[in-house]
């Protein structure tokens, strides 16, 4: 009987995960199921991009994974009973319950609105395709010198301000940043992104964390007015909800609490990847979610089932950061190198070859997406054991 091994999510966690399984075990003996409710995959590091006009390339699921050995069902995760080991799902052939040993949760994240009132009424998120889209139309709809608010000042709030500043130049671009301008960053990083932020005519406002929300304008917990045509919310990320439904050990933020291999440390048959997953790196610190942490994982927690599986070797790569990439527009670009617990150091690249070098990023990351076991050497090996014991040991051949 072939051990049944289903993928919860085709970001960019999810799809490279089920490639990379498929990569490592022999199809006679894994039945591999990537289940997502969009049938394509999307490069969410370049929803900014998508919000200020510009087409993405179409990547379909069911193209990337032909001839792969995972089957890709379209489907809504409804529920998943972890302790049945089951996942309800609704589909276009309607609602199904899909049984597994193994189970590779990947749902991702959303936008957060983090309880401030107005949000979800009033503001737009980039966090999704359809929240890109529209925002797009909104956009689209602005007359010349009216004002776009971007209220958070981490990466997605610093992409989108000077992507939407450098496409659309009639427009009134300002950005509200709960603490300095780039705080975090090197002084050479801040100074650059000073430059990029004045250059294009965004206005900052420092220090200003938002508390209200309203049709036309935001208001500041010192008591700021600040107006908007246009109030786009990008202060961080919160995970699906659905694992809070679940009996599995959660972290206060939602996360699942994994292991080193990336194993729920309350549900061995389950493992919890990217946004999902609460993973310690450097220092014992948490990764924060990005697809700079979520490909790691996706890695890790890929071997380690293999390895349980097959009664390999587990693997033992540390999870560390070694940059954050951020794009300025399409001509700028700032690469901040940072330590291995994710601090930024003394060195950075700036301008057209870090906008270079973030492109290609990009670009590698769908790659490896798009061409799922491409890219690693073949070894699939053989199945021997169906089930892992409690304690995490798996057998080990010669």
């Amino acid at each position: 009987m072939q051990h049944r091994i289903i993928v919860l999510g085709a970001g960019y966690s999810g799809a490279i995960a089920a490639g990379r399984l498929a990569k490592r075990l022999r199809r006679e003996d894994v039945a591999i199921t990537l289940v997502n409710a969009e049938a394509d995959f999307v490069e969410r590091v370049r929803m900014h991009q998508l919000a200020v006009g510009q087409e993405l390339k179409p990547r379909p699921l069911r193209e990337m994974f032909a001839g792969t050995g995972v089957e890709v069902k379209l489907a809504k995760v409804t529920s998943i009973d972890v302790d049945g080991k089951t996942v309800a799902v609704d589909s276009a052939e309607g609602t199904a319950e899909l049984p597994y040993d193994t189970l590779v949760y990947a749902l991702g994240s959303g936008g957060n609105d983090n309880g401030v009132p107005g949000v979800a009424e009033h503001a737009h998120q980039i966090a999704s395709r359809p929240g890109a889209r529209r925002l797009r139309e909104r956009l689209a709809q602005l007359a010349e010198g009216e004002t776009v608010l971007v209220v958070g000042g981490g990466l997605t709030g610093l992409e989108f301000a000077t992507e939407v500043a450098e496409t659309r130049p009639d427009l009134d671009i300002a950005l509200a940043a709960r603490a300095g301008l780039g705080d975090w960053l090197s002084p050479k990083g801040r100074a650059h992104l000073r430059n990029v932020v004045d250059r294009l005519g965004i206005t900052v406002h420092e220090n200003a964390a938002v508390t209200a929300v309203e049709a036309d304008q935001v208001t500041t917990a010192d008591g700021r007015t600040l107006p908007a045509a246009v109030t786009v919310w990008t202060t961080g990320f919160a995970v699906h909800p659905l694992a809070a439904a679940t009996s599995l050990e959660l972290a206060d933020t939602g996360r699942i609490v994994v292991d080193a291999t990336m194993r729920s440390v309350s549900h061995p048959d389950v493992y919890a990847i990217g946004d999902a997953g609460h993973a310690l790196g450097a220092g014992d610190k948490p990764l924060r979610m990005s697809c700079a942490s979520g490909t790691p994982m996706a890695w890790q927690a890929a071997d380690s089932i293999a390895a349980r599986l097959t009664g390999g070797k587990l693997p033992n790569a540390p999870l560390r950061y070694f940059n954050q990439c951020i794009s300025l527009g399409r001509n700028e670009g700032l690469i901040q190198f940072v330590t291995a617990d994710d601090r930024a150091v003394d060195h950075a690249l700036t301008g057209r070859f870090a906008a270079r070098y973030k492109e290609l990023v990009c670009k590698g990351a769908a790659w490896g997406v798009a061409n799922p076991t491409m890219g690693i050497p073949v070894r699939r090996r053989r199945v021997v054991a169906d089930r892992v014991t409690s304690d995490g040991a798996a057998p080990v051949t010669a």
